[in-house]
């Protein structure tokens, strides 16, 4: 190999080694976006969420992402409890169809990732359900301690 081939490949590699040990940029629960809010990351598996709990702060605007690692498709669903019943219903409703997302809502195919983005201004019980069939009734629900 050339003495010019050489410093290429040296200067290449140097360049790598300096890329793959700067800083990680990667989103992770406690990162806040451009916009202020704080990103959440959730897995959803079988049938749960993890973490089944978050704390939030009254005011607090909060971006979570679902990245779906099971098998089924889940979804998301942000509301009291009233509105998680009334969303159950709905669902069973439609028998089980998918894509009801609408504002407060998410569906996750396997192997994807969804966002719901919420500003929390009261102190409210909320939570998370997932309202596939049998999914919310299994206990699919992620409580969030709004203080």
């Amino acid at each position: 190999m050339t003495r010019s081939r050489t410093l290429v490949v040296a200067a290449a590699l140097v360049a790598l080694l300096a890329t793959a040990c700067g800083s990680d940029d990667s989103t992770s629960s406690s990162d806040t976006t451009t916009d202020g809010a704080r990103t959440v990351e959730i897995e959803m598996r079988d049938n749960k969420y993890s973490p089944d709990t978050v704390s939030v702060q009254a005011g607090e605007t909060v971006r979570f992402v679902f990245t779906n690692n099971g098998d089924a498709t889940h979804d998301a669903y942000l509301g009291d409890m009233a509105a998680q019943d009334d969303h159950e219903m709905e669902m069973r409703d439609q028998m089980g169809g998918h894509g009801m997302d609408d504002e407060g809502s998410v569906t996750v195919k396997p192997g994807k990732t969804g966002e719901l983005t919420h500003t929390f201004d009261t102190d409210d019980a909320v939570l998370i359900g997932c309202h596939e069939p049998g999914h919310y009734e299994g206990g699919m629900r992620l409580s969030i301690d709004v203080t």
